[in-house]
């Protein structure tokens, strides 16, 4: 089983896109508890790269040194540039994919403040007054209160006068 993978494939050449169905690697894979991945008879790069996304571990597609020459296979073959494009998109999709932990990637640390929210006042609110959600507004930059705290702040009063726009502490 570990050297066995089932392909997915529309025969069809080419395949129309409304036929090829990629979610069907999910049934394949769940009926026969084997890895999948994809035969493709479509024009272009874009489905083969979108069944890697979907999961596809194998890809396989045609190709030609030109798309005119006789047979069925050449019209939905990829020429040799083609064919370098599709790798390289398969490649940054599966670079792309990550590893499913959501956190800060270490491109985005010097962007946390300021791609980050904090609660604001979203009007003048008097010291005392309760706090509602029409007082309560959501803005950058992230250096006060998390917008995840928004529901524990709606509904307790102020603790002091905000102007519009002031960040709540």
């Amino acid at each position: 089983k570990k050297k066995v993978t089932i392909l997915h494939c529309t025969t069809e050449y080419p395949a129309p896109f409304k036929d090829i169905n990629l979610f069907a690697m999910d049934t394949i894979q769940n009926a026969f508890k084997l890895r999948v991945g994809y035969s493709d008879h479509s024009d272009g790069i874009s489905v083969p790269i979108a069944a890697v996304a979907r999961g596809a571990l194998v890809i396989e597609k045609h190709f030609t040194l030109d798309k005119n020459m006789q047979g069925p296979d050449h019209r939905a073959s990829l020429e040799p540039s083609q064919l370098k494009s599709m790798i390289k998109g398969i490649r940054d999709t599966e670079l792309a994919l990550g590893n499913g932990l959501k956190g800060p990637q270490s491109s985005e640390v010097k962007n946390i403040n300021v791609a980050r929210k904090s609660l604001v006042a979203a009007k003048n609110i008097l010291k005392g007054q309760l706090l509602t959600e029409d007082c309560v507004s959501i803005k950058r930059p992230g250096d006060g209160i998390s917008p995840l705290q928004y529901w524990d702040l709606v509904g307790t009063y102020a603790d002091e006068h905000y102007l519009e726009d002031d960040l709540f502490k």
